[in-house]
């Protein structure tokens, strides 16, 4: 069951990010550190695919990993609960012709029994902090078991309650930022378009816990842990040789201790026992 508040903050949500769609791409598409963070998760979860992947998408945004994965010649369900997201997406992928490697559906990952679509999948993926959206964790990784595979994976990408680059901000005198993940049990506030909902932060040991009876970890790698941010604008253009050297470096250690645990964000992976 839903609770009041968690439908609230939902809709909260959906309202921030249809908003923002229609600019979405344009703030973040051509970003040099976006670009590598997706590079990153797309290498990471194309390792655990078979051929021909069946992929349930979560919180797919306009599209941008939806459309990778169809041209890599898997088929993508795309859901997300933003309207405006969920028009940017249909736009794009009918722009691309691959309308018939990818299908669309309004759905919250909060709702998942409600697909009209449920698979079974090879992958339930999720990218880039939608599901720190919600603090119905638990729920929405149980709803997994009855549209996964068996030996399926699941793929996610989430921001942990510690992150090295944002509390070094502290020293910029920016302590709001630098300690907003601290003491976050409760979630935070978060604004997108000046529209204010809430965020919780996920460690990778509760996701571990909450999947350890069905599912067996196969990856968890720190993200923009070494290489800053991609809040920290323009690094890549300003600093071309030490963003270079960075990225090899978090190449290198991450998935490694303590890097893999204190990023602005971690992919974490599984395998349906």
């Amino acid at each position: 069951m839903h609770t009041s508040s968690s439908i609230t903050n939902e809709q909260q949500a959906s309202a921030a990010f249809s908003a923002q769609a229609p600019e979405f791409d344009e703030l973040y598409g051509k970003d040099k550190i976006v670009q590598y963070k997706r590079d990153r998760v797309h290498a990471h979860t194309l390792s655990l695919l078979p051929a021909h992947a069946n992929i349930l998408e979560l919180n797919a945004g306009t599209g941008e990993d939806a459309i990778f994965f169809a041209r890599a010649g898997h088929t993508v369900h795309a859901t997300d609960i933003s309207e405006g997201m969920q028009q940017q997406l249909k736009a794009k992928v009918e722009q691309a012709g691959l309308s018939e490697k990818i299908s669309t559906e309004l759905c919250s990952f909060t709702s998942l029994e409600n697909l009209a679509y449920k698979g079974p999948y090879d992958c339930i993926f999720s990218n880039f902090a939608g599901l720190n959206c919600t603090n119905e964790m638990e729920k929405i990784l149980l709803s997994f078991d009855t549209l996964l595979k068996p030996g399926g994976a699941v793929v996610m990408v989430v921001l942990p309650s510690f992150c090295l680059w944002e509390t070094l901000l502290v020293f910029k005198g920016k302590f709001k930022t630098a300690f907003r993940r601290f003491f976050s049990s409760k979630g935070r506030k978060a604004k997108v378009n000046g529209i204010p909902f809430m965020c919780w932060y996920h460690s990778p040991k509760k996701l571990v816990h909450l999947m350890k009876n069905k599912y067996a970890l196969t990856g968890l790698e720190g993200l923009c842990t070494i290489v800053p941010p991609s809040y920290i604008e323009h690094f890549a253009e300003k600093y071309p040789k030490l963003f270079a050297y960075l990225v090899q470096k978090e190449n290198k250690f991450k998935a490694s201790w303590p890097w893999k645990y204190i990023g602005d964000y971690y992919i974490i992976s599984f395998r349906k026992k």
